[in-house]
């Protein structure tokens, strides 16, 4: 591994961005600047502290604590994107002052499918890393984040037109940043088939954050509450999975569906990072989870009658979040 210094900007630093914020910084090479927004305060005043079952309890001092990307004033090798994706086109818009298209890599570590689209078509020739993280943490109040045992990562590239005849350039950066997280003592894994590990995720959250959330019930509880409750869940995840299918991602099978109820069986009841939001009346992560399947099922003539109407629902309660969530802005 080489020794140049690499400048990386964190986006968005909530529980999981500032766990990634962590691994980063452990890797002498870096240069980390974060983007902070309710937890500002707290992070340019203490640092960002993480006390995680895996790794110990840390302080992170970031080079730069910053409130907008403007802010920053230059540019970026890496461009890591943790932030909720309740607004991708706006979050594209923000990060123009800190992207250069023949230097920067983007890497995109949020939930849901469809993602990396926005970032694609805005800045065609950057190198796009995309991650499904299985990792615990929360925020427990402004800076402090706790973290669990749960700790794994997928890392891939997304497609690159621009750059297909350059493909050693796209493999050196992912290779330079699957280092950074070996240095940080983070597990995870690079893997070609990203995008499978993206739809088997989206399976996952589009089954319980929805549930999760419309119930107020944690996944025990929401699985034992009826006969149907199984059922219902089981064709959610079929559904969606059909629709990835039909997107070409052939590799995702059926049988993960056994796979994902069998994980949350052998789980104590949770809940969820959507149900989370709804409870401290924050808009949902509703698009990249459930409305990208849900479009795409429409344009491919699918019968997804399970996903409809838990998106349509989900839809209303982010409507009544985001009409307070608007209002109490404007006060």
């Amino acid at each position: 591994m080489g020794d140049e210094q690499i400048d990386v900007l964190l986006f968005g630093l909530g529980a999981i961005g500032s766990f990634y914020a962590f691994i980063l910084d452990r890797s002498k090479r870096v240069r980390l600047s974060v983007v902070a927004r309710s937890n500002y305060d707290a992070v340019k005043t203490k640092g960002l502290i993480i006390d995680s079952q895996n790794h110990g309890r840390h302080t992170v001092t970031p080079f730069r604590v910053l409130k907008t990307p403007a802010e920053a004033n230059q540019t970026y090798d890496y461009v890591v994107c943790a932030h909720k994706a309740i607004d991708q086109e706006g979050a594209v818009a923000q990060l123009a002052p800190v992207i250069d298209q023949d230097r920067t890599t983007i890497v995109l570590i949020q939930n849901g499918v469809g993602n990396e689209e926005p970032f694609r078509k805005a800045y065609p020739r950057c190198t796009i890393i995309t991650c499904v993280t299985w990792t615990g943490a929360t925020q427990v109040e402004p800076g402090l984040v706790k973290h669990t045992k749960s700790e794994n990562m997928q890392i891939g590239l997304f497609p690159n037109e621009s750059r297909k005849d350059d493909l050693a350039t796209e493999q050196t950066r992912l290779d330079t940043f699957a280092e950074l997280l070996t240095a940080g003592g983070t597990v995870f894994q690079a893997i070609d088939d990203i995008q499978r590990q993206r739809w088997e995720k989206v399976v996952w959250n589009a089954a319980w954050n929805s549930l999760t959330t419309l119930t107020l019930l944690d996944t025990q509880r929401w699985l034992a509450s009826s006969p149907e409750a199984m059922p219902v869940t089981r064709r959610l995840m079929r559904e969606v999975i059909d629709v990835g299918r039909a997107c070409g991602v052939t590799t995702l099978q059926y049988d993960v569906i056994d796979t994902l109820i069998n994980r949350i069986l052998s789980m104590p009841g949770i809940g969820s990072s959507m149900q989370t939001d709804y409870k401290e009346g924050r808009p949902l992560e509703v698009d990249v989870i459930l409305g990208y399947p849900f479009r795409k099922s429409k344009e491919l003539g699918l019968d997804t009658p399970t996903l409809d109407t838990i998106y349509a629902i989900v839809m209303g309660v982010d409507r009544r979040l985001r009409d307070s969530w608007e209002k109490a802005l404007k006060q």
